[in-house]
């Protein structure tokens, strides 16, 4: 009979909690605090007890590289349009992946998101019949790259370097 390891069960879990923080953005377009804030602190105890998925340094560059890009990118939307373009909300659930999954999946979390929050939210526009102006989460698409990163690292990587354009 074979039994799930700890790595198992933490990964069940983290899977089940970015789904629900994707729901939740979905309805209410908030990422709680409640959620995220404890997800960065268990993701760097995770890595840093030596049982996760990177090192404890690359979680705390994750985590921080995170939280920063998304903090920078809104400073400068602000900046030009005078308005918030993404939520803090979202800047902590990318600390929160960067600091289960590491700086190193990052840039791969972020592709991931964009293209999918680009496809997604065209549709999420159409449906609920809003202009090209409006808001919509971001935070389901960051959640669903998450978890393609955790169970599928450098996906993009390997396809891109087996299928030369």
């Amino acid at each position: 009979m074979h039994f799930f390891t700890i790595i198992d069960l933490v990964r069940a879990f983290l899977i089940m909690t970015l789904l629900c923080l994707a729901y939740i953005d979905l309805r209410t377009f908030r990422l709680p605090d409640f959620m995220t804030i404890p997800m960065i602190c268990f993701g760097l105890i995770f890595n840093g007890i030596g049982w996760g998925f990177t090192n404890v340094e690359n979680a705390i560059t994750g985590a921080i590289i995170g939280y920063a890009f998304l903090w920078a990118l809104n400073l400068v939307y602000l900046w030009i349009k005078k308005q918030n373009g993404i939520g803090m909300g979202d800047a902590k659930l990318l600390a929160a992946l960067g600091a289960w999954l590491g700086a190193r999946a990052l840039p791969e979390i972020l592709f991931l998101a964009s293209i999918t929050g680009l496809l997604g939210g065209l549709l999420w526009l159409r449906l609920h019949k809003q202009g090209m102006r409006s808001a919509f989460p971001f935070g389901p698409f960051l959640a669903i790259a998450g978890i393609i990163e955790m169970l599928w690292p450098q996906l993009l990587q390997s396809w891109f370097l087996s299928n030369p354009i």
